[in-house]
């Protein structure tokens, strides 16, 4: 397909142009994709498309999970969060074992394949009656109550562990890799900006950037196929997404370990500090989705998450996704619970209606297990190898 690129501005049409050649632009080119209105943003939303079926195809993939909230309490304070509770809160809790296997168990008798673990940061280390809770379970930390419902899983079930529990020490990381196909941490935004007063971040020393960059380095140095991202609509700017971006990217140059970033969209919850900010636009998703896909071009998986926005959803196709994320069938979304997930068969339509094949995948991406090598446990890998085909996607799923 040709485009008039030549009647874009100047320097978005120059940028436009050596994109398709495969030249990922610099900051400040990305600067000006990101800021581009009108036609300079339909030749870029155009122009990320076409990498996408270059570089990935006309396979839109997806993971089909149990959500296992193994803990909403938390010592950050984000203010947009609604998952977290105080420990006095009568919704606190942990998740005893018995629980977490009843879920899994039931997700793998409708053929889920991935069992998320979300949870709370290191509750304990600010909160008395957290560490109680994990003490009467014999445990003084969450990272190692996690551990064990994750081996729980992995040995009891035919599911695959995926786990996001922030910021962790590197021998944490590599002690979870072990019972983990893939981790996940949201950078959410490189802005100390938004850690100081005021910001969405001022009460979550988690939330610090340079430290969820350390562990998402970590990852990499452990080689763990990783799933990382940004959160936009929070109060960061459009420049500020950039620099999140070109900082990942950093990273994964260096370590070839980011299997997908995630371009969430703000939503207000309710009875959290920021629950009258608005809800970000679809038209703030889809460039920021286009401008990701320019940056990283064929290097990573793109997704962003389905149940935060409305159908149809034909826009962040064209924008340069080939992933819907985890979508559960019989587990809502607890961090986002106004939101529900959307119908696989509804999904498998719409994608299809775009163009497009829904495809599910393991936690893990494909490469990672067919082409990619060393990213997983000896133990993980052949338990893996026999649930695909040599493309590296569940055997006996066709959707």
């Amino acid at each position: 397909m040709e485009l008039p690129l030549d009647r874009l501005n100047s320097e978005i049409g120059e940028t436009l142009s050596r994109a398709l050649e495969g030249k990922a632009p610099n900051k400040e080119e990305a600067y000006a994709l990101i800021n581009a209105r009108g036609k300079n943003l339909e030749a870029v939303t155009l122009v990320a498309s076409i990498i996408r079926n270059r570089e990935k195809g006309l396979r839109v993939s997806y993971s089909r999970k149990v959500f296992i909230p193994l803990t909403n309490m938390c010592r950050n304070r984000c203010g947009y969060c609604g998952f977290r509770k105080d420990p006095t809160n009568p919704a606190a809790k942990i998740i005893l074992p018995d629980e977490v296997l009843k879920i899994a168990k039931l997700g793998d008798e409708v053929g889920c394949k991935e069992a998320l673990f979300m949870l709370g940061e290191r509750p304990e280390s600010v909160h008395p009656e957290a560490g109680a809770r994990l003490r009467r379970l014999g445990y003084l930390a969450t990272v190692d109550y996690l551990r064990d419902m994750c081996e729980m899983v992995l040995n009891k079930t035919g599911l695959l562990p995926h786990s996001n529990p922030g910021i962790l020490a590197k021998m944490d990381l590599a002690s979870l890799k072990d019972v983990n196909a893939s981790m996940g941490l949201m950078l959410e935004n490189s802005s100390e900006r938004l850690c100081k007063k005021g910001g969405p971040h001022e009460h979550s020393p988690g939330k610090n950037p340079k430290s969820r960059l350390r562990t998402i380095e970590a990852a990499g140095e452990l080689k763990i196929p990783f799933t990382t991202g940004i959160l936009i609509g929070i109060g960061e700017t459009l420049e500020e997404r950039v620099d999140s971006l070109f900082k990942l990217r950093q990273l994964h140059n260096r370590y070839r370990h980011l299997q997908e970033l995630i371009i969430q969209n703000f939503q207000p919850q309710p009875l959290t500090p920021m629950e009258k900010v608005s809800e970000t636009k679809i038209i703030d998703t889809v460039r920021t989705v286009a401008v990701t896909r320019i940056i990283f071009q064929g290097e990573t998986n793109i997704q962003s998450p389905p149940n935060l926005i409305s159908e149809p959803y034909e826009p962040l196709l064209r924008a340069g996704i080939n992933d819907w994320g985890g979508i559960s069938n019989i587990t809502r979304d607890f961090v986002n619970p106004q939101a529900p997930w959307p119908e696989i068969e509804n999904l498998r339509k719409a994608t299809a209606k775009a163009g497009f094949q829904l495809k599910i995948r393991l936690p893990v991406y494909p490469e990672y297990i067919v082409r990619i090598r060393g990213y997983l446990s000896r133990t993980l890998e052949e338990k893996i190898r026999t649930q695909v085909d040599d493309e590296g996607y569940p055997r006996e799923e066709t959707t």
